[in-house]
């Protein structure tokens, strides 16, 4: 979208909902206040829905709402979610022959006959663990040592703050640039572009309802896909706030692996408090919100595409559903500060 057209959406911005989204294979699920649904396209001419939902645990106990832990809390209730709708999307894809379902080796086929229907959900355990465990190595781990190994034996005897500045900042630049080149490299990727014209598609459709206009493709088609209430946004700005934690985080000059370990400790304290910065960006429109929320719009030109016809159509069904008839999604009203 043109800068033109960016501006003009945000002017005539006249709600902001809490409805939320992501993409799928070949699909999408929104999330409002009382339901949350998935849309598939199954052919040409059929997009299959269905509703789904978790036990969230902000419905279990207050504790649970509190600003900082309902972030922490609510981001395992989202990746909770997101399992269960992409798993329902890949069956749907896969039912339609839209995704190529490989013949299982011998090895496989005996794991199945063993373990039945728990083989997916160890194979989910272990490929959770692993993945984990890399991103520990990757964004905690390997920043911290790189530093130690790289900078530290040419920066002579500097002051405690001053080291501590200096890898605070080197340390939170590794891990976005690792983060967006990874994002850059699977963006390459056939079926990731797919994806993310999907999650392009969940993102205007959100601005549409929020300009409010009739939720058509060719009024979708119009709207900006960057979206300041996003999960790239929300990712963006956990590692920069990662940057400002690790200013009171001691350089530990006799045992360095101390540091990425209290980083680690840490890591909730920093979900959490990325969760209510994206907040406050998705609760409010104004002038300091847009500059605040800059650095994870920009990673968003990796992670979204414009959409298809049939996607928008896709995002369509799924915010449709979702959208309460007693308003209780809106957050913010005719209120935006320009």
């Amino acid at each position: 979208m043109k800068k033109q057209d960016k501006k003009t959406a945000a002017k005539q911005q006249k709600r902001i909902t809490s409805i939320g989204g992501s993409a799928l294979i070949e699909g999408i699920m929104m999330r409002g206040p009382k339901r949350t649904t998935v849309a598939c396209r199954v052919d040409k001419d059929t997009i299959y829905t269905e509703d789904i939902e978790v036990k969230t645990f902000s419905s279990r106990s207050k504790f649970f709402r509190i600003p900082i832990i309902r972030g922490v809390f609510g981001m395992i209730d989202s990746m909770r979610l997101s399992y269960k709708a992409l798993g329902l999307s890949a069956d749907k894809a896969m039912e339609a022959g839209l995704v190529e379902e490989e013949e299982p080796s011998k090895f496989e086929k005996w794991l199945d006959e063993k373990l039945g229907d728990k083989l997916m959900n160890i194979i989910m355990v272990i490929a959770t663990v692993l993945g984990v465990a890399l991103a520990i190595g990757l964004f905690i781990v390997l920043p911290s040592m790189l530093f130690t190994w790289l900078i530290k034996p040419h920066i002579g005897s500097w002051s405690e703050s001053s080291t501590r500045l200096l890898q605070s900042a080197f340390e939170g630049v590794l891990k976005i640039a690792l983060f967006l080149s990874y994002m850059l490299l699977i963006s390459r990727m056939e079926d990731m572009k797919r994806v993310f014209k999907y999650h392009g598609a969940e993102h205007k459709t959100i601005f549409c309802y929020e300009n409010d206009e009739e939720l058509t493709v060719e009024n979708v088609r119009k709207q900006t896909r960057f979206h300041p209430r996003c999960g790239t946004s929300f990712l963006v700005v956990t590692l920069i706030v990662s940057i400002f934690v690790g200013l009171f985080i001691p350089t530990f000059p006799g045992i360095p692996i101390l540091r990425p370990v209290l980083r680690l400790l840490l890591v909730p304290i920093m979900v959490g408090l990325g969760y209510e910065f994206i907040k406050l960006c998705g609760k409010h429109d104004n002038k300091l919100t847009r500059i605040l929320a800059t650095p994870g719009l920009w990673a968003q030109r990796i992670t979204t595409r414009e959409p298809d016809d049939e996607m928008i159509e896709c995002a369509i069904a799924a915010m449709t559903a979702v959208i309460p008839d007693d308003g209780s999604d809106i957050v913010n009203d005719c209120s935006c500060v320009k």
